[in-house]
């Protein structure tokens, strides 16, 4: 999952906005981080690892060339997320660009968040990353700005026509898959350890 899901499974399970995002950002032992980010990055983990772990997506990152293979998990996060914004009328009660800006106040005002993440906020919000998910390019950015970030761009190639072409594919992974982790994620908030806890 990516940046809108998470913040979407966080508001979902009713447990912090930005600890959660926080979690893509955070190393190490949680026990190092603020009290009142432990529960989120918890949760962050917990999500990443049935994501990155269940049948239906390896099945669908299998789908993908061998020549994006390395980055095939990414592209699948980015895609859900793209899934996500689509059809969020059927997965959240409020506005995708309310919710969007409910996360972006939820970022400003926590603090002691990791610095990358800190630095990245802003431009989070300027250029209004979460629901320019909704539309194919968007997430066409996001795929370009994710290569950005990483040594080797080279291995995103052919990556946004990849994703299109295995359209139908990942809306049936995402329509299948994402519910079931909207419950997990109800259940772990329930669950999360005593340690973790704001």
């Amino acid at each position: 999952m990516n940046f809108l899901a998470h913040l979407h499974l966080a508001d979902n399970s009713k447990t912090c906005l930005a600890s959660n995002l926080a979690g893509d950002f955070a190393k190490g032992n949680i026990e190092h981080f603020p009290k009142h980010l432990r529960q989120g990055i918890w949760l962050h983990r917990q999500i990443d690892q049935l994501t990155d772990g269940h049948e239906l997506t390896r099945e669908l990152v299998g789908k993908f060339p061998k020549s994006l293979t390395r980055v095939a998990p990414i592209l699948m996060d980015l895609a859900f997320d793209h899934m996500l914004a689509k059809y969020w009328e059927e997965y959240h009660p409020q506005s995708l660009s309310d919710f969007c800006l409910k996360a972006y106040d939820a970022l400003d005002a926590c603090p002691d968040l990791p610095a990358a993440l800190q630095q990245l906020t802003p431009r989070i919000r300027r250029e209004n990353w979460l629901e320019s998910y909704q539309h194919r390019q968007g997430l066409n950015q996001a795929i370009a700005g994710v290569s950005r970030r990483l040594s080797k761009p080279e291995l995103f190639n052919g990556a946004a026509a990849c994703i299109e072409k295995l359209d139908i594919e990942i809306e049936i992974a995402f329509r299948t898959f994402y519910p079931q982790l909207m419950a997990y994620s109800r259940i772990w908030s329930r669950q999360t350890p005593e340690a973790y806890l704001p």
